[in-house]
């Protein structure tokens, strides 16, 4: 089974955002991939807390969502994005991650339970819990044409208690939609990927923002799928373009690898605790 990892740069127009979305969702179909992955905010990156505030709905509200289940459903793919949702507190959002079927149905949502809030000295300032309440839960592992899903978002990436949490619970593919600064993707991206993927034996489909979203946001791009063993099989160019690249998930190469080499069965919960 083929997966489409994509980028692309995300503005504050919704509707070019979803002619964005649209087109690659028709563009991974043609490849003959299964499963689309988006990155992390695909319905609009805002230039200001005001805008994202009258920006954001309610996910049945969302002209940006309601887009992307027609896609899905016309191009028989199933799709994997992040977008903005309207929390109950007023001035209050999440940052959510939604998967849809090819019947164009919302099968699972994830709300983001690590906040990216940081200040780095020559970089970044960034206060992600300004805007956005924490997630409450870790979240389903969802059954896909491609393996079952566990989903996360971004910034919590780093945190690997989550994702061997996922491996715990049956997950085979970890998906990380995201949109890392340029300075912490150049240091750390990859390397996150792939220690991720190596740890849980699992595949890691990670989709990325791109490019200058505006005068004071950027994102490092380098959107890619990793293999169990660690392997970068796909990865897109920063070409300035929206893009996408393609891999084949071999469950069965998973299956392999974790018969000969069972981490998971070595752990040793008697010494430090079960997540």
């Amino acid at each position: 089974m083929l997966a489409a990892v994509g980028q692309f740069c995300a503005t504050s127009s919704v509707a070019l955002n979803r002619q964005i979305c649209n087109g690659l969702a028709s563009k991974a179909a043609l490849l003959g991939a299964k499963m689309l992955f988006l990155p992390e905010a695909s319905d609009f990156i805002s230039e200001s807390k005001e805008q994202t505030f009258s920006l954001t709905t309610n996910l049945t509200d969302s002209v940006f969502l309601g887009d992307m289940k027609q896609a899905a459903k016309q191009n028989n793919i199933w799709v994997s994005v992040g977008v903005h949702e309207k929390a109950k507190s007023p001035n209050q959002i999440y940052n959510t991650h939604v998967i849809i079927d090819a019947l164009g149905e919302i099968v699972a949502e994830y709300r983001k339970i690590h906040l990216f809030d940081v200040d780095i000295k020559n970089g970044p300032r960034l206060m992600e819990s300004e805007t956005t309440l924490k997630g409450p839960s870790l979240g389903k592992v969802v059954p896909s044409p491609l393996g079952k899903i566990g989903l996360q978002t971004c910034y919590d990436l780093r945190f690997a208690e989550q994702s061997i949490a996922q491996r715990q619970r049956g997950a085979e593919i970890l998906t990380f939609p995201s949109a890392f600064t340029i300075k912490t993707g150049e240091a750390h991206w990859e390397i996150l990927l792939r220690a991720r993927a190596i740890e849980t034996q699992t595949f890691v489909i990670a989709a990325a923002q791109v490019g200058q979203h505006n005068p004071k946001r950027a994102s490092y791009g380098h959107a890619m799928i990793v293999d169990p063993w660690g392997t970068v099989l796909a990865q897109c160019e920063n070409s300035g373009e929206p893009s996408l690249a393609i891999a084949p998930i071999d469950l069965t190469f998973q299956q392999t690898l974790r018969v000969q080499m069972p981490v998971m069965e070595h752990r040793r919960h008697d010494i430090y605790p079960a997540l």
